[in-house]
């Protein structure tokens, strides 16, 4: 009597356990490109061409993801990074896009680097409703979930940075005579709308010249004299590096000397202000959302020392002064976030559900009170910085963080 008891319990038992086994794995839900053992992203980088200073983000990347490996993973999966070349070409970039959606059957692409690249993919990358995450530029229209539900920038954006400036020179200089040096392209546009708009009614008084400058000009000499010839006591550049440092140079060569305002992507010491001349370059003021390892202001700081070990650690011949690899580690950071909140639903969709619902994370690379925060109607994750002005050596922040939310719902 006792065995036929013993064995009805552990029968029931048994299907106890059997029904907890399929529940568990009824949870599990993945989509191509996600396993019990395995979630593989691509990315695609300019690792040749105009733009390979780049491309030490994607090595940072593959390093930090090394490391998660090396601690066991994310909820037990191994990453596998793709990451492919695109010498910054638009066409390149759809043929690589292609092989790793389509070959490669990965779950997503994140940080591909650069906006006409970005752009070229965008269309793509939403009809085949894979998402591209966390795009490396700052571009305003990566923040539209309501056209591109698949797409989502992460570093601040371009008008964002337009706007912060602005309001800090209604708040100080009122009666600042601008001028304006920018990128004829979509950044370059986005910047001096940022601007525009934080200057609001004023805009149109307070600007009194702009130009624009292609990437392929090979000087820019006549642009800087004639925006210093307009009377102007405020100069804003906003170029890519080699364009920011011909007209730091140019400014100093005139022996010009107005309040000099630098876009945030041509801040590095050693690519352009260097090039440019130190002493030209001393004063100006410009904005991060990143600790500069090279501050020595973050000599002791805890977040700034764990980044040292990773990278004598995981990425020994990268450059501790390059502040790329500062921001390859922050953004890989978030990545494993929105990966961790995913739990065992890795399917496309929960993918661009959790990175839409990030609350006050930050990385420790991050500057102090910098926090990220996303929802399903707002795509974009950084959008307070802090302004910065160097001193003819280094960068020194100065002020309290700023915000420059753009408005969530955009119009094209």
């Amino acid at each position: 009597m006792l065995a036929a008891s013993t064995r009805l319990i552990s029968l029931a038992a048994f299907a106890a356990a059997a029904m907890l086994a399929t529940n568990a794995h009824a949870q599990k839900k993945y989509d191509v490109g996600a396993s019990d053992t395995e979630i593989k992203i691509g990315n695609i980088m300019p690792y040749s061409g105009p733009a390979s200073s780049y491309a030490v983000i994607g090595k940072t990347e593959a390093a930090y993801f090394d490391k998660i490996n090396a601690e066991g993973g994310i909820n037990g999966r191994k990453i596998k990074f793709i990451s492919y070349d695109d010498a910054y070409s638009p066409p390149k970039a759809i043929e690589q896009a292609r092989k790793l959606v389509e070959n490669d059957e990965v779950l997503f692409i994140f940080q591909a680097l650069g906006t006409p690249s970005n752009s070229a993919i965008h269309k793509y990358m939403n009809t085949k409703k894979v998402p591209q995450l966390f795009v490396a530029t700052g571009a305003t229209k990566w923040g539209d979930p309501k056209n591109f539900p698949w797409t989502m920038g992460w570093q601040p954006n371009y008008q964002s940075e337009g706007r912060i400036y602005a309001k800090y020179i209604l708040d100080h200089f009122p009666d600042a005579k601008i001028a304006v040096f920018w990128q004829n392209d979509d950044a370059g546009r986005d910047q001096v709308k940022g601007l525009r708009d934080g200057l609001g009614d004023k805009a149109d008084k307070m600007i009194v010249a702009d130009k624009s400058y292609e990437v392929s000009d090979p000087s820019v000499d006549s642009q800087i004299v004639a925006l210093h010839d307009s009377g102007a006591d405020t100069f804003f550049s906003w170029a890519a590096p080699k364009g920011s440092a011909q007209a730091i140079r140019k400014v100093g060569e005139l022996g010009w000397h107005p309040r000099f305002f630098l876009a945030n992507v041509s801040t590095s010491v050693a690519g352009v202000l260097k090039p440019a001349g130190l002493d030209n370059a001393k004063g100006i003021i410009s904005s991060a959302y990143l600790k500069d390892p090279t501050d020595p202001a973050w000599k002791d700081d805890a977040g700034v020392k764990e980044w040292q070990a990773f990278m004598d650690k995981y990425y020994p011949d990268g450059d501790k002064l390059n502040n790329n690899n500062v921001y390859g580690y922050a953004v890989a950071q978030t990545m494993v976030q929105v990966l961790k909140q995913c739990g065992d639903n890795l399917t496309r969709e929960n993918i661009m559900k959790q990175a839409a619902n990030l609350k006050d994370f930050s990385s420790p690379v991050m500057l102090p009170g910098i926090k990220i925060n996303t929802s399903p109607d707002d795509f974009f994750p950084i959008e307070q910085m802090q302004l910065m002005k160097f001193d003819g050596a280094a960068w020194h922040l100065f002020g309290d963080v700023i915000t420059g939310e753009v408005g969530h719902t955009m119009t094209h």
